[in-house]
């Protein structure tokens, strides 16, 4: 890849659930290529001290990713500050359902596909209404390899990251040529999400895991950089794999 082609000078970027993990890994990795990069927490005072914490050029915006109002007070600020939306990141996500399908109720399952699958549509739906309808866009969904199989326990959030998977598709197709939309499946990853899956079970994971180790924020975060930017520019509609070969290791997911 050429320097232009990593470089996102000029762009300005939107990353929702960004106040620690994945989403904050991604911000930084934005910014790192020139991007101009707003986040968002639920807590303002949390998407503030990320921007703070990543430095020059990140600012951060209290939206809750399923509140309507306040993502389009978000999206607005964006493009009447910046002039411009050309990368939007659905990184927020959720798993309040943990345990057997069948003994979920359904406020659990609700909150989880609200976080996880309406959040990216009403997010989206903003975004290329506001910009990228007109002048062209990269989105860039949060799925998971949770997606891709199965496992005991976490099958509402299986579900919803399933569903995110094949949304993919659906806007990818709705949404060219002006917008890309893909996204990126992580496998188990060193955040606060995921601790129940990896916190006293790192060694059998990383044993199950062809790279031997389970992943850090920042390998998800070069990843999303990676289909921003213009070295992506003819891919859509894909999901990239990104789990150190968890999936073919046949690793604890």
């Amino acid at each position: 890849m050429t320097s232009s082609e990593a470089s996102l000078h000029g762009r300005v970027a939107l990353v929702t659930g960004a106040s620690r993990g994945i989403g904050l890994a991604a911000a930084g990795a934005l910014r790192d290529r020139g991007a101009r990069v707003v986040v968002t927490s639920r807590d303002e005072e949390r998407a503030k001290e990320a921007a703070r914490q990543l430095g020059d050029n990140v600012e951060g915006f209290g939206a809750h990713a399923t509140d309507e109002d306040a993502a389009r007070a978000c999206v607005e600020h964006v493009v009447e500050s910046y002039g411009r939306l050309d990368i939007l990141v659905n990184n927020a996500g959720t798993n309040p359902a943990y345990g057997p399908i069948i003994d979920q109720g359904h406020a659990r399952f609700a909150k989880t596909m609200d976080v996880n699958l309406w959040a990216p549509i009403l997010w989206t739906s903003l975004a290329v209404k506001a910009w990228m309808g007109e002048h062209g866009g990269a989105i860039i969904n949060t799925a998971s390899i949770g997606g891709l199989s199965v496992a005991k326990d976490v099958g509402i959030y299986h579900v919803s990251k399933a569903a995110l998977i094949h949304l993919t598709k659906h806007l990818a197709l709705e949404l060219g040529p002006k917008v890309r939309v893909n996204a990126i499946a992580p496998g188990v990853v060193r955040t606060r999400l995921a601790e129940a899956l990896w916190q006293e079970n790192e060694e059998a994971i990383t044993g199950a895991t062809p790279l031997g180790r389970i992943g850090e924020p920042e390998d998800i975060g070069e990843a999303v950089a990676f289909l921003a930017g213009e070295g992506a520019r003819w891919i859509t509609g894909e999901t990239l794999v990104v789990d150190g070969g968890q999936l073919v290791g046949s690793g604890p997911l």
